[in-house]
């Protein structure tokens, strides 16, 4: 529970399906607990040779694209009547990193078993295990299946 008494619950978001379920689960378990959503999604930078003085595009910065994707996934997960209060977060950073912050004050953290990151067919990606193993709450990982 945060400092304030508000229940909370952090959900990893990245577009992928097993972003998407999670934030519907997430949901699901606000609605029963009477807790609010924070959905973050996080994006980065990588510096590569040659781009020093690179500035991006406003419309293609990635926290314009990130704040997108975020909703969407949103509006996939609940549609336009959200059954409780969803919050939305970018954060440039790693996705580990961010989310095991967010943990620290959190109820609860809800992550896809991998997201677009992961290597295909992996049961865990490095996400989820890095939360599993340094959250400062509960962890739930929500598995999806793939076709390969």
């Amino acid at each position: 529970m945060s400092g304030d008494g508000e229940r909370r619950i952090v959900v990893g978001v990245d577009g992928s399906e097993a972003s998407i379920r999670a934030l519907r689960w997430a949901v699901t378990q606000a609605v029963f607990s009477g807790s609010v959503v924070e959905a973050i999604i996080c994006w980065e930078i990588t510096p590569y040779l040659g781009m020093a003085g690179w500035v991006p595009d406003e419309q293609l910065f990635p926290g314009n694209l990130a704040e997108q994707v975020l909703a969407e996934a949103i509006g996939q997960a609940v549609g336009d009547e959200r059954p409780v209060e969803i919050r939305s977060r970018t954060e440039q950073g790693g996705p580990a990193r961010v989310l095991v912050e967010a943990s620290a004050d959190a109820d609860q953290l809800v992550v896809g078993n991998r997201g677009h990151g992961s290597l295909a067919g992996a049961l865990l990606g490095s996400v989820g295990f890095a939360c599993a193993h340094s959250a400062k709450c509960p962890v739930t990982i929500i598995h999806t299946t793939t076709r390969t």
